[in-house]
């Protein structure tokens, strides 16, 4: 099949016309992925809110299949690769999860990730989210360059990035290095580049595209303009004065469920101060941690899905429901409770020992500090190991270890936009309450769009602090 008839198969596979803008890019797709392509080369597409690229790539994707070609779904975070996953109904997973591996590191402090072998043959890799990809992973190389060495270390296989560059750069970034083609060129690479512009959904009706469509040309402009939110011809776009917040809350709850509702706002701090606000003055929630209480983990972690069927794991950012406490115990300085947990995207629920130390924090989760000290805390416990147990053998015991791998969870009521990031909900409410005009600067525009474009319904203003119409 030569790259005209596979793009015309990827046009049949869209739910819709494609216009112009898409055809040139569709065009551009099955070029790439012919045979004839040059192996050394990268495609990066970036597609802002309501330009279709969702649904091109799940045509693409399709397509892909259809024509004996291997495709592998590939996001930064783990609510990123399911939102990636089942709009392209295709499994998906977190680059961690597929580009590394763990090695012995030949120290106490037992295993680290390096780079797996690709054993990959004719495979187009896509990864969702890209401009999230950081200059540096969690296990302190670079994210970009391992998943770069990985991808064209396999026989054949090109890589293909999809990212929104309004959106916010990485943390402790000033630009998304993914995203970037001087980045991509300086490993070598041939960058073919192609970006999404054209509103291609309810470009008339839409509120949320409205504003994030004006925020983003905003971006472009020099110096930026005031920030103004259109909220008064739009039915989606709702202004929320605090004194009216619990009722509102309330009623997307109702009506929606509290799983397809998120209150962003920009610190953990202010997360914590309006997960406690919720809580109490709307569900009602008495104790540390309810029956029907809504979890956010804040941490990968394998432990408790590892003999569950349908779940390879359980992702930083994935939602939870508790349905059973079992009960709770305070060890090692840290509250755990036992409970049962069920997931709302899946029919899957699971036994697990949940830290609820993390829950009202105004860390992420557990502090380096912490997680040091409950290392050694089970590194050390005599009840686990007799005193002359070799190191390697406490180490390896740790990976099975219920305390050292119990899930780091918060409360889910309300996020900062970094951890809402990749995800989408019916209903979002944006915290924006006193924002200094200075600081309503180029990050302050990248938040609100990101924040924006979270929701795919109803949008909430909190107490706007810019101009709304």
């Amino acid at each position: 099949m030569n790259a005209l008839e596979f793009a015309e198969r990827i046009m049949l596979n869209l739910p819709y016309d494609p216009n112009e803008q898409q055809i040139q890019l569709i065009a551009a797709l099955a070029r790439f992925c012919s045979p004839l392509s040059p192996q050394d080369s990268v495609f990066m597409l970036n597609g802002y809110a309501g330009t279709g690229k969702t649904s091109l790539t799940g045509a693409l994707v399709r397509s892909l299949n259809e024509v004996g070609i291997t495709s592998v779904l590939l996001a930064p975070t783990g609510r990123a690769a399911k939102v990636f996953g089942r709009f392209a109904k295709h499994p998906a997973y977190t680059i961690h999860r597929k580009i590394y591996r763990q090695a012995s590191s030949g120290e106490a402090n037992s295993y680290i990730a390096m780079v797996a072998e690709n054993k990959h043959r004719n495979t187009i890799f896509i990864v969702d989210e890209a401009s999230m990809i950081g200059s540096r992973g969690d296990n302190g190389s670079d994210l970009l360059e391992d998943l770069i060495h990985y991808v064209y270390s396999g026989e054949n296989c090109r890589l293909i990035l999809l990212g929104d560059t309004a959106q916010l750069p990485p943390v402790g970034c000033q630009f998304s290095p993914a995203m970037t083609v001087n980045v991509l060129k300086s490993f070598g690479l041939r960058v073919t580049r192609a970006t999404l512009t054209a509103t291609a959904r309810q470009a008339s009706d839409s509120g949320i595209l409205y504003n994030a469509t004006w925020l983003r040309r905003a971006m472009l402009t020099d110096p930026l303009p005031t920030p103004t939110l259109m909220a008064s011809r739009f039915a989606d776009v709702i202004p929320v004065l605090s004194e009216d917040l619990p009722e509102v809350l309330n009623e997307a709850y109702s009506r929606d469920g509290i799983e397809e509702t998120i209150l962003v706002t920009r610190s953990n701090q202010r997360a914590v101060g309006f997960n406690l606000a919720i809580r109490g003055n709307i569900l009602e929630k008495e104790e540390y941690l309810c029956r029907d209480e809504l979890v956010l983990v804040a941490k990968n972690n394998y432990l408790w899905s590892a003999k569950v069927k349908g779940i390879d794991f359980i992702a930083n950012g994935d939602v939870a429901l508790v349905t059973k406490i079992y009960g709770t115990e305070t060890k090692y300085g840290f509250l755990f409770a036992d409970a049962k947990i069920q997931f709302p995207d899946r029919d899957i629920e699971l036994d697990a020992k949940l830290l609820l130390s993390t829950l009202a924090s105004d860390a992420p989760g557990l502090t380096t500090q912490q997680s040091s000290e409950l290392y050694q805390y089970c590194l050390n416990n005599p009840d686990n190991f007799a005193p002359n147990t070799p190191m390697s053998t406490r180490v390896k015991a740790l990976k099975s270890d219920p305390y050292f791998n119990a899930l780091q969870v918060k409360y889910a009521y309300a996020v900062t936009c970094h951890k809402a990031q990749g995800g989408q909900w019916r209903n979002v409410f944006i915290d924006m309450g006193y924002i200094a005009p200075e600081a309503q600067g180029m990050e302050f525009y990248r938040w609100l769009y990101t924040a924006i474009t979270r929701a795919t319904h109803r949008l909430y203003i909190i107490n706007p602090s810019v101009e709304v119409k």
